[in-house]
């Protein structure tokens, strides 16, 4: 499917829809990116998203067209990545890759991680990227990032959303099955677990 009819979808749609997109950045001092293997949704009505106040001078790209970047800073000392849908206040929040391009370029940014480390935290691959906090409310053609098809197909499991104290039963995290890049492990008892 086309990046720009998936992000016509509803968050909670697209984000799983995302699962196996190449996500890379053509940064001046080498390209560096990987698979996506796990995201969350985030919508207007959903008491855990930025958005459910309103538009305000912060959340303001969550209200911009499909394929604006939000770029947020959290605990002080961190940043994440949104791809934003069409539906206002609507955002897919990239949790998780697997590395794949310029993973000496990310250790550089990130330290001496093992590849299952590199990017396996949305503030990680924030780092292991290199992706400034000028991408925030820009549209993805604006940037050097690059989201690109899948080179093959991935089954998805979705579970509750991790790193949130609200709406946290909200099963809109979805994860690559099987994968060993995930920012937090599948609980045992569902079909994704390894």
């Amino acid at each position: 499917m086309d990046l720009s009819l998936i992000l016509r979808l509803p968050a909670c749609v697209a984000a799983e829809k995302l699962i196996g997109w190449q996500l890379l950045h053509d940064h001046p001092g080498g390209k560096r990116g990987g698979i996506i293997v796990e995201t969350e949704a985030y919508t207007l009505t959903d008491p855990a998203s930025h958005s459910f106040r309103g538009n305000t001078a912060r959340t303001k790209p969550m209200f911009g067209p499909g394929g604006t970047i939000y770029i947020y800073f959290t605990y002080g000392m961190h940043y994440c990545l949104n791809i934003v849908t069409d539906a206002p206040g609507e955002a897919i929040l990239v949790r998780a890759l697997e590395p794949t391009v310029g993973l000496n370029l990310m250790r550089q940014s990130r330290g001496p991680w093992t590849d299952q480390k590199l990017c396996n935290g949305p503030a990680k691959l924030v780092q292991a990227l290199s992706l400034p906090l000028a991408y925030n409310n820009k549209h993805l053609s604006q940037t050097k990032l690059l989201l690109l098809p899948p080179m093959k197909s991935y089954k998805t499991y979705a579970t509750r959303r991790v790193g949130i104290t609200k709406a946290i039963d909200t099963p809109w995290r979805f994860c690559a099955q099987k994968s060993l890049f995930l920012s937090k492990d599948i609980p045992p008892h569902m079909p994704g677990h390894l």
